[in-house]
């Protein structure tokens, strides 16, 4: 018989303030679900976005986050893709296991539609997981399921990225430094942004082959033109949005891609028209992705012995410090909550 769990609720959509850590009964797994011991979270822009109103009006009380990883405690009837004791990570899509995007995707999304992962336990769908890569901890793991799959879904399943390719990545959160490390296996070239010149050179040590500071380099675009012939970049992982948007079109190749997957600096933005159409250049939105992708980036990740970049760790009733870490914006790759 489980003890009762403990877990955070925002009880307001004001920001990590409103975080409450609360004790309630363990839910036991209904047909089809399992019971998952919850060990790890990790934290991307999209928690400060729910958290603040951002990302739309949530049912309060609502248990945060998307991300997480730990191991089967409990099975419910009738789930038989799993057994006691398998290492898992949940799919930020519970309803998305392949194929095309659908709006009813929406409704199944962990943190948002659906009560979220930071929680001792947390009772899904068997086929909401996926089985955690061997050789990573259940930290490295809780990092997967948003900003590593999105960059995968950016740069490789619909990007189809080739190691002739220029990536252009702004900034150094967790999809931008996925999208480093993906790009780097296949090849690529990358050109990374930053303010800090301290995270360009652990951006270097992880493979970046060109550093720009967009604070010493305001006209970030035209290093970009200069640094690949005037051709420019043939894809660009867009996560600044409105101040960054405008840029990155400017800086795109003839035929080149740009996927927009956040707005850190804000989503109404300028749209230079003109300069996507004299570039035919695609503009393609990316909302992390489906659980078959999730297997083939892990097969990946598995293959090359990638380990994600983690800068700083707290502990479970360390919840709202580690919120508020994010929202200074100092860490480098990701942030995670440790629940052991």
């Amino acid at each position: 018989m489980l003890s009762n769990l403990k877990a955070w609720q925002l009880t307001a959509q004001s920001g990590p303030a409103a975080l409450r850590l609360v004790e309630t009964e363990t839910p036991k797994p209904a047909r089809g679900q399992v019971l998952v011991r919850v060990r790890a979270n990790s934290l991307n822009y999209r928690d400060l976005m729910v958290a603040d109103g951002r990302y739309g009006i949530l049912p309060l009380p609502q248990v945060p986050l998307s991300d997480g990883a730990g191991d089967i405690v409990e099975l419910g009837q009738d789930a038989n893709r799993w057994k006691v004791g398998d290492r898992v990570a949940a799919t930020f899509f519970q309803g998305w296991p392949d194929g095309p995007f659908s709006r009813a995707v929406l409704d199944s999304a962990l943190g948002g539609a659906l009560p979220g992962m930071l929680s001792d336990y947390v009772a899904l769908s068997e086929k909401g997981l996926v089985a955690i890569p061997s050789h990573l901890t259940y930290e490295e793991a809780a990092t997967l399921p948003c900003a590593a799959l999105t960059a995968w879904h950016a740069l490789i399943t619909r990007g189809r990225l080739s190691a002739a390719d220029t990536v252009l990545l702004i900034g150094t959160g967790g999809v931008s430094i996925f999208a480093l490390q993906f790009a780097k296996i296949h090849g690529a070239r990358v050109i990374l942004l930053s303010g800090s010149d301290e995270k360009l050179e652990t951006a270097r040590a992880l493979g970046a082959d060109h550093l720009i500071n967009y604070k010493s380099t305001p006209d970030w675009e035209k290093e970009v033109f200069r640094l690949t012939g005037r051709a420019g970049a043939d894809h660009i992982v867009e996560v600044g949005g409105r101040e960054t948007f405008p840029k990155s079109v400017r800086a795109v190749a003839a035929g080149g891609t740009i996927s927009l997957v956040g707005g850190v600096s804000g989503f109404a933005s300028e749209i230079p028209i003109v300069e996507i159409i004299s570039r035919m250049a695609l503009v393609q939105g990316i909302y992390v992705g489906n659980r078959a992708m999730f297997h083939a980036m892990n097969r990946a990740i598995t293959l090359h012995q990638l380990r994600p970049a983690i800068s700083q760790r707290f502990l479970f009733d360390e919840a709202p410090e580690a919120y508020r870490c994010l929202q200074s914006g100092k860490h480098f790759g990701k942030i995670v909550i440790l629940n052991p």
